[in-house]
This record gives structure tokens, C-alpha cells and sequence, in this order.
């Protein structure tokens, strides 16, 4: 859909367009409320900054939508869709590499108590991995920080690629 259709979409039409971005209502809300955008970057500039109002919960509630990293997210709904393509570099015949990030993922999880969240695209399987392993060094507080910035990294990502589809 090109930004033209976008603005002219109805809010209800609009907000389950943006739900496979985040399920983060008061984030899709924001941004339908803000149209008509001029273009493209006005659009992502203003995503981005709404995106900094999300609250614990928000990000919370983003999370349970999100497969482990290495497991492919099932259906035909453009959030599987999305999420299969971010982790098409994610080798899954690398029995080694899938093990690795299973026994990465749940150290995370017993640490953190939620998945481990990485924007996936543009990076392999063994750079996934050695953030895992990074952040699984962090604090509490700098693992939220950094868990955030990688959803916003995705959430910005998967809206250009909306308003870019032709």
C-alpha cells in the first residue's frame, strides 16, 4: 500500500493494518490520528516518536506476540509473514546454531523473564547469537532499554515496508 491509500484508510481499516507492526494500541492510535502525512519520512519520524511514549506494559503486551529467535512464527497473517522474513538469515538446517540459540533463549528467559527480542533482519544466525549472548551480561534495567530500541527497530521497519508496498 503506498502512503496515499494509507491516509485514506478508515481508523478501524487503518489500526488492523498497523496491528502486525506492534500490538501496542495507543502507539496505531497515535499514528491514524496524525494522518494525513505529507510522505513517507513524515510518517516514520512521527512513529518513531510516538513510539518513545510506550509504556512497560506496551512492551510487554508486544512481546507475547513475538516467536523465540530460530523458531519460524506460523500462519498466513502478515505478522508471521513479517517475522519469517526478518529471520530468513537464521539458518534453520544448523542443528548447532538451533541448539545454541534454544539454550541461549532459555537462559534469557529464566534471566529476564521474557523472550528475547533482537530485530532479526539484516543479521545471521551466529550475530543473533552473540547478542544473545551479550545481552545476557546486561542488567535488568539495560536489557528493558535495549529490548525496547529493538522493538522500536522492528515496529519502524515493518511500517516503512507497509507504506512502501506497491
Amino acid at each position: 500500500m503506498d502512503l496515499q491509500a494509507f491516509n485514506r484508510l478508515s481508523p478501524l481499516e487503518a489500526e488492523r493494518l498497523l496491528r502486525p507492526c506492534v500490538d501496542i494500541p495507543s502507539w496505531s492510535a497515535a499514528v491514524i490520528a496524525a494522518r494525513p502525512f505529507a510522505g513517507i519520512d513524515a510518517a516514520l519520524a512521527f512513529a518513531r516518536q510516538a513510539s518513545q511514549r510506550w509504556l512497560a506494559e506496551d512492551v510487554n503486551r508486544a512481546l507475547a506476540q513475538h516467536p523465540r529467535i530460530g523458531e519460524r512464527a506460523g500462519g498466513p497473517d502478515r505478522e508471521a509473514q513479517f517475522s519469517r522474513r526478518e529471520q530468513a538469515a537464521v539458518d534453520a538446517q544448523d542443528v548447532a546454531l538451533a541448539e545454541a540459540l534454544l539454550a541461549g533463549n532459555r537462559r534469557y528467559e529464566a534471566r529476564f523473564g521474557q523472550v528475547f527480542l533482537i530485530r532479526a533482519a539484516g543479521r545471521d544466525g551466529q550475530a543473533i547469537l552473540r547478542e544473545l549472548e551479550r545481552r545476557l551480561n546486561n542488567n535488568a534495567e539495560q536489557e528493558q532499554r535495549e529490548t525496547v530500541e529493538q522493538l522500536r527497530e522492528i515496529v519502524m521497519l515493518r511500517f516503512k515496508e507497509l507504506l512502501s508496498d506497491e
